[in-house]
């Protein structure tokens, strides 16, 4: 990445594809990649690389062609993450079935990102070194990262939860996105609050209460967001991924 002289507008996403288990049914794409190129089309377009094991490849086939709009990079990585989930209502319960692959500060590098920013969408916290992220910054990218990364276990067996994250991942995060569990993972369950954003000491923290609202955690103001409606009948990884990755694109468009 280097050599990249300038930056375009706009976003990459950077993330793994998982096999999903979804309340006992068959198997199905699942992670950022598989859910967020509508809303980059919709956002005026964007790229997406997404790393699975080659032979699973054809497993995602569909959905690399269907993303109309967004340039779609599949590439190879020693293995594919793969979970198990069962919902009721906004509460999941969730197994890791496997573990993806971890992008180091090569594996960034080879993706090329060419975007002012670059959205790293981490399913377990191995997904991304802080080497990683090192080099998106030396490039001059800004990076908006998925908490999911800092407080996930990356074992396989019942998802679990804590807040021994390696610290050197928050110096190179922009903008941080918690869903309300992994800010109480953040907090050992106390609610989350201004004190405990200042702490982390991201610029700006998005935190989501599924489908109740959100609050936005930015220079010393905290910003409660209320949904103008709550969706029904929607799949809960894609509201999860393409609500992060519009917010994204609209700060990438210079959105206040």
């Amino acid at each position: 990445m280097g050599e990249l002289t300038a930056l375009t507008p706009g976003v990459t996403v950077l993330g793994n594809f998982a096999i999903d288990r979804i309340d006992g049914g068959p198997p199905s794409p699942g992670g950022a990649p598989a859910f967020v190129a509508s809303a980059l089309a919709h956002a005026g377009g964007g790229r997406v690389v997404a790393r699975a094991a080659a032979a699973d490849h054809p497993f995602f086939a569909g959905i690399v062609d269907a993303a109309a709009g967004v340039v779609f990079d599949l590439v190879d990585g020693p293995s594919t993450a793969g979970f198990s989930m069962r919902y009721s209502g906004d509460a999941r319960v969730m197994v890791v079935d496997a573990v993806g692959p971890s992008w180091d500060a090569a594996a960034v590098r080879g993706a090329r990102v060419s975007t002012a920013w670059a959205h790293l969408a981490p399913l377990l916290r191995t997904d991304f070194t802080p080497s990683a992220l090192v080099a998106l910054g030396d490039a001059g990218v800004r990076v908006a990262y998925d908490g999911q990364g800092l407080v996930r276990i990356a074992e396989p067996g019942p998802l679990a939860t804590d807040a021994a994250f390696d610290p050197a991942l928050l110096a190179g995060i922009d903008l941080l996105k918690l869903a309300d569990d992994e800010a109480a993972a953040l907090t050992g369950g106390a609610p989350f609050g201004a004190a405990d954003a200042a702490r982390l000491g991201v610029p700006e923290i998005i935190v989501t209460a599924g489908s109740r609202c959100s609050t936005i955690y930015v220079e010393g103001e905290v910003l409660p967001v209320a949904p103008p409606f709550r969706g029904r009948g929607v799949h809960a990884n894609c509201a999860r991924y393409s609500s992060t990755l519009s917010y994204v694109a609209a700060r990438a468009r210079g959105a206040e």
